[in-house]
């Protein structure tokens, strides 16, 4: 009688299959604290970047360490406020599988949608730079994403605590192409972002006033304070992160919070 039969051979296949099944989930669920640890700590490493308080020098503290300046709120974009911890959880809330949730997420009508996203999140998290002194906030880093040409990019944007000068910018994730869109993870493109003038006054309140410019900035033009040297040979991804950050300083995004946040440290002067 043959040992080998295709009863037996599909045996040995499931027996296999499940005890690989298993090991994978095993190992899954193992790694997972050390890959939640190592996810927050991107996020915490990127918002410092953006701030441009990042340290990686060798004798530099872990980036959990460096991150107790920063103070992390939600707030509802829909009103501008602080979320009530009642309301939604902090700790367990994530703002892009909110995106995805109906109960959790709003439909932005197409005439709307300049950052090309579809859905956006109720809630969302922004993050407080504390100044020296510790009696105030030197910095805000807003979480941003919008279309590029190949990709959703996802990023964060600092503003100085004016509410309206760029301290900094930096993406994390995206699939523009190297060489051209990807070039907007050149350390120089995103310097050439700090000390711009990321809104202004119009109608007596603070509007989206980022404009990314082909041909070079010129600097001797009043407009220079707003532009952005757009990227070479990436057009749509560089009106991609222009119409990203206008849509997140808009109506839709920050800009309710950003205006509160600036009148009330108005009226405590």
């Amino acid at each position: 009688m043959p040992r080998e039969t295709p009863t037996r051979t599909v045996m040995v296949a499931t027996i296999l299959c499940v005890v690989c099944s298993f090991v994978v989930s095993a190992a899954a669920v193992s790694l997972r604290g050390m890959q939640e640890a190592n996810k927050r700590a991107l996020m915490q490493r990127e918002i410092l970047k953006a701030a441009g308080i990042y340290d990686d020098s060798d004798d530099a503290p872990a980036v959990s360490k460096q991150f107790e300046v920063v103070e992390t709120k939600l707030i509802d974009l829909d009103t501008g406020l602080e979320v009530d911890e009642s309301t939604v959880d902090p700790d367990t809330y994530d703002p892009l599988k909110a995106a995805s949730d109906p109960e959790m997420s709003e439909n932005i009508p197409a005439e709307e949608d300049v950052a090309g996203i579809g859905r956006r999140e109720k809630y969302q998290f922004v993050y407080f730079v504390r100044n020296e002194s510790g009696d105030g906030f030197s910095k805000i880093v807003l979480p941003i994403y919008g279309k590029g040409l190949w990709s959703t990019m996802y990023g964060y944007l600092a503003l100085e605590n004016d509410l309206k000068t760029v301290a900094g910018i930096t993406f994390y994730k995206h699939g523009e192409t190297p060489g051209l869109g990807g070039e907007i993870d050149n350390p120089a493109w995103k310097q050439s972002w700090v000390g711009k003038q990321a809104r202004e006054k119009e109608d007596g309140e603070l509007v989206p006033a980022i404009n990314v410019v082909k041909g070079g900035v010129n600097e001797s033009s009043p407009e220079a304070e707003h532009q952005i040297d757009a990227l070479s040979g990436a057009t749509i991804t560089s009106n991609g992160v222009e119409n990203t950050i206008e849509y997140w300083l808009g109506d839709d995004g920050y800009k309710l919070f950003l205006n509160k946040r600036l009148s009330a440290e108005t009226e405590a002067l």
